[in-house]
């Protein structure tokens, strides 16, 4: 039986990925702040701890003994002004959305993972009102594409990249902002947590090796290239 890590696989994206695997009979392994009214703690390994602490992650990941896939879905977006963001919120989305990914996949190849799926974002490709989010997003699509050429073959790692999700992080998103991406996208709705997670299932299993480095977009033409 394979293992699966996935991150933030407790709620919205990350709970449709967690759904997905155990139905693929995956051996599924999910970290997160907490695990309140998660309804898989009797199906899953569930390891509560906080990924921006960086220097703790090898300890984390050593005793897991074997990984087969790494899912870098937990992030956060704050959804501020450039100029009135505390240096506080700065450092904790560097460290989850950028540094605890990058960090994540040095140390679970050393255990065995030979697919890789990040969760990126359409604000690193187009750039985003929340800077430090489109940022650390961006950031992640070249995480990507660089660990792809370093793994040189022996470890085939993507990233997807969504428009807004029908998740949680959805209510961030200033109204106006909302209604006028609706606008720009063929159906006329958000993605749902659903859609993206297949999209991550798809590279983490069947998708050919010749895939890799490469970003999938999610967006329904609201940014087409």
């Amino acid at each position: 039986m394979k293992t699966v890590l996935i991150t933030g696989g407790n709620k919205g994206i990350g709970l449709e990925l967690t759904r997905s695997f155990l139905a693929l009979e995956y051996n599924v392994i999910v970290i997160a702040r907490s695990f309140d009214n998660f309804e898989f703690t009797d199906s899953v390994k569930c390891i509560s701890y906080d990924l921006t602490d960086i220097e703790g992650i090898p300890k984390l990941i050593v005793p897991l003994g074997h990984i087969d896939i790494l899912i870098n879905n937990a992030g956060v977006m704050y959804s501020l002004p450039y100029d009135n963001y505390p240096q506080e919120k700065v450092n904790s989305m560097l460290k989850l959305n950028l540094e605890a990914p990058i960090k994540l996949i040095e140390e679970c190849v050393k255990i065995g993972a030979t697919r890789i799926v990040n969760n990126a974002s359409i604000a690193g490709q187009i750039g985003h009102p929340d800077v430090w989010y489109g940022a650390t997003k961006a950031g992640v699509i070249n995480a990507t594409k660089s660990f792809a050429k370093i793994f040189d073959g022996k470890v085939v790692i993507n990233a997807v990249a969504a428009s807004p999700v029908e998740t949680d992080m959805l209510a961030t998103i200033p109204l106006e902002r909302r209604e006028a991406f609706l606008k720009t996208v063929v159906l006329n709705r958000f993605a749902t947590a659903d859609e993206v997670a297949k999209t991550i299932v798809w590279l983490a299993t069947d998708s050919p090796e010749y895939i890799n480095g490469t970003t999938v977009d999610v967006n329904n033409g609201s940014y087409m290239r």
